[in-house]
């Protein structure tokens, strides 16, 4: 059997609301939850737990693939609530998407300070 990626955990100054704003931005579905688990389902059987460590939440890039209507729903809240966004992952191009390999793509940083990329072509 070839792997598939089954599930991960996102460290979370508050597990619950950046559980929120995960199944608000990629329209997740709410998983059942235990002991220090938020957990929501992507795609695919794929699975995010949102946690509180008790360490320093350090940056992370989790990168979702969403279809192009997904994409316009996404982008227009980010628009529409003010939620700053780039074009670029050094955070230089500020309010727009990209166009890169056939499609868009755009940056945003998600409550626990973690970089998100919504893009609607995989690199590969």
């Amino acid at each position: 059997m070839t792997a598939v990626f089954n599930h991960t955990i996102i460290a979370s100054i508050d597990r619950e609301r950046s559980a929120a704003w995960y199944r608000d931005l990629l329209e997740a579905q709410d998983a059942p939850s235990w002991g220090l688990f938020t957990n929501l389902l992507i795609g695919a059987g794929v699975l995010l737990q949102f946690a509180e460590p008790p360490v320093e939440i350090q940056m992370q890039h989790y990168a979702f693939l969403v279809d192009d209507e997904h994409f316009d729903r996404a982008y227009g809240k980010l628009v529409e609530r003010g939620i700053e966004h780039w074009a670029d992952p050094r955070r230089r191009q500020p309010g727009h998407w990209n166009t890169e390999h056939g499609g868009r793509g755009v940056y945003v940083m998600d409550p626990a300070g973690h970089g998100i990329e919504l893009l609607t072509r995989p690199y590969l």
